[in-house]
């Protein structure tokens, strides 16, 4: 599909503003269970800087292995002061997000993560095509995302997956 830019034409008239932006948007159709989520490792101490500046490479792998389910994987850059990086992710469905991080090398990490956080605090926020939102936040020194202005409670009990915090169904077992 070519993007229209300029004048409204015989062919492009409809409700088409004059314009030179190109402007264009995507048929998500084909994706209609699609989940995205935004992560984030922030360093809290010199520490917290060495984990994060070795964490980017088994990140990387890890994309690289192409996991089922990952449509796209992209890195990004917070700030600087302090080290403050992410990504953005976009998944098919729960079911392979979820599934992936339950597995290695994801589970390990997490396990590591939540025996020693390594001087860095860590985030998500997941974004459901079909409506709903969750996050959780380990470890930050200050608010991030919701947290800025949704009360903030303990991630125990049903607050602690994320299937919970989503209130997404029990996978069905095929």
């Amino acid at each position: 599909m070519k993007p229209v830019k300029g004048p409204p034409t015989k062919e492009n008239s409809g409700m088409q503003s004059k314009t030179s932006v190109t402007r264009q948007t995507v048929d998500l159709s084909s994706f209609p269970d699609l989940v995205v989520i935004y992560l984030g490792m922030k360093a809290r101490s010199p520490r917290g800087l060495l984990t994060v500046l070795r964490f980017g490479p088994r990140i990387s792998a890890a994309v690289a292995e192409k996991p089922a389910g990952l449509l796209l994987h992209e890195s990004m850059l917070f700030s600087i002061l302090p080290l403050h990086v992410g990504m953005r992710q976009y998944w098919r469905d729960f079911d392979s997000l979820e599934s992936w991080s339950r597995s290695l090398p994801h589970q390990k990490w997490w396990q590591d993560f939540v025996r020693d956080s390594g001087g860095t605090g860590f985030w998500h926020e997941s974004y459901f095509i079909r409506g709903g939102m969750e996050a959780i936040y380990d470890d930050l020194n200050a608010p991030v995302g919701f947290a800025h202005f949704a009360p903030v409670q303990a991630a125990e009990g049903a607050m602690f997956s994320a299937r919970q915090r989503a209130r997404r169904q029990e996978k069905t077992q095929q």
